[in-house]
């Protein structure tokens, strides 16, 4: 039923701020605008972070972290972790290895009130083998 993310949005009061800020710390410009919309594709799926200017959030969306992370693998935590604070995000959750499994957990709230989580997961990287039939 659910084939894998199409489109993660973030809403950003300064549209034009957070799409520049996002072209900074992803290494790309958006492959994709429209007018309060751009869409980057990024990733080994070319999945799509979406920037949308706050005035189009749905009524009762909320203003700050809400109640969900969505995690990006890396490669490298700490730093990713380094480099998006160094470009003014904040921490939300410290670097957090969960077990003996391999999983390291960190997460931020960039400099427009959302949440960008990031992950080390050795599954994912299971998937990309050649052959995988997942």
């Amino acid at each position: 039923m659910l084939r894998g993310l199409a489109t993660i949005n973030f809403w950003a009061a300064d549209h034009a701020a957070a799409v520049r800020w996002y072209s900074e710390l992803l290494g790309i410009g958006p492959y994709f605008e429209r007018p309060g919309y751009a869409e980057f594709r990024i990733g080994d799926y070319q999945h799509e972070l979406g920037i949308v200017d706050a005035k189009f959030a749905p009524p009762g969306a909320a203003g700050g972290p809400g109640g969900a992370v969505a995690y990006w693998h890396v490669d490298d935590v700490e730093g990713t972790r380094r480099r998006l604070l160094d470009l003014g995000a904040s921490e939300y959750q410290p670097i957090t290895a969960w077990g003996d499994a391999g999983f390291v957990t960190a997460s931020v709230t960039d400099p427009f009130g959302n949440v960008l989580g990031i992950m080390n997961n050795p599954h994912y990287l299971e998937v990309l083998e050649p052959g995988d039939s997942a």
